[in-house]
């Protein structure tokens, strides 16, 4: 995928000004707008321009964007965004949100934001006299997987941006109390009554909606509320089998016996030791093989002692080796 310099499509410096980005998107629009160009590659530019003005012009994408590095660094390469980037960033709109027509943004714009960040929601365009209820608010989160098993009170930040009098971005940061539900899933919605946007005219405030993101590890991975974890063995225990200890996502260690001859992919199902619930989720344990280092002397005449013991093994033999 291929990163998007805003900034240079609209020719204008990293530090502009709403002002400097509303006249650049005019002065542009004007040149390549498909009903008045001349140019060959007008519904393309123009696709462009509306695309980085969609980012620019929203402080809340803006400030999300500029996080990412610079963009100059990154212009016409092969990009991919780390995982996670926006957990952590308040967007204005409800998760799910859609506004303009999804087709009209480049894969790099939808890998970035998605759909809920096209644009503020229609409430936030049709108001009219009168009190008005306040927008509400939606943010990714990370929480550690341990969470989902024990819940509890967290005290979360959140970045966001407004503009000042000079239309300049001023990055903000407010923290929030948030009460994990013990059991929550990945991409299950904590809701923040009263947290959104402020209202109009003494209406009430919208809501913040928080979708779960469980922090990146290496040791698990969860499919709705079964959770797989990789479990390293000796090559004794793999071979000969018998009961091992193992530390679960709960922080709880459980005894576990492993069958011998061990066979690649094999996994270990712990009934209701996932994710809990109603209907709790498995906890799957995935085996994997760790060979011990051979440091010493004595190490490495075990391996030698070993390969003896096994004259006829063939480890590459599947391969015609």
């Amino acid at each position: 995928m291929e990163f998007k310099d805003y900034y240079r499509t609209l020719g204008v410096a990293r530090d502009a000004s709403a002002d400097d980005i509303k006249k650049a998107y005019r002065r542009l629009a004007r040149k390549y707008h498909p009903d008045v160009s001349k140019e060959a590659d007008a519904s393309a530019r123009m696709a462009e321009v509306n695309e980085a003005n969609a980012v620019l012009s929203d402080p809340e994408k803006r400030a999300a964007y500029d996080a990412l590095g610079s963009g100059a660094a990154h212009g016409g390469q092969e990009f991919t965004p780390p995982p996670h980037w926006d957990s952590g960033y308040e967007f204005s709109g409800a998760p799910g949100a859609q506004g303009m027509d999804e087709a009209q943004f480049s894969e790099f714009f939808e890998q970035l934001f998605g759909r809920a960040a096209h644009a503020r929601q229609a409430q936030g365009h049709a108001r009219g006299a009168g009190p008005q209820r306040g927008a509400d608010h939606h943010a990714r989160i990370e929480l550690d997987l341990r969470d989902a098993y024990l819940g509890g009170e967290r005290l979360l930040s959140l970045r966001g941006a407004r503009l000042d009098a000079q239309g300049h971005l001023v990055h903000e940061e407010r923290q929030v109390q948030v009460t994990i539900p013990k059991g929550v899933r990945e991409g299950q919605l904590i809701r923040l009554s009263g947290q959104g946007g402020a209202g109009a005219d003494g209406a009430p405030a919208g809501d913040l909606f928080l979708e779960v993101q469980f922090k990146s590890d290496p040791r698990w991975r969860t499919e709705d509320r079964d959770v797989y974890l990789r479990v390293p063995v000796a090559p004794w225990e793999a071979e000969l089998g018998g009961p091992i200890e193992v530390q679960t996502p709960a922080g709880t260690t459980v005894q576990v016996t492993v069958p011998p001859r061990y066979k690649p992919g094999r996994k270990l199902r712990l009934k209701e030791r996932g994710i809990p619930a109603a209907t709790p989720g498995d906890l799957y344990l995935e085996l994997s093989i760790a060979l011990p280092p051979a440091a010493t002397d004595a190490q490495q005449q075990a391996y030698r002692a070993l390969a003896q013991a096994f004259p006829g093994f063939a480890p590459r033999a599947a391969q015609g080796v």
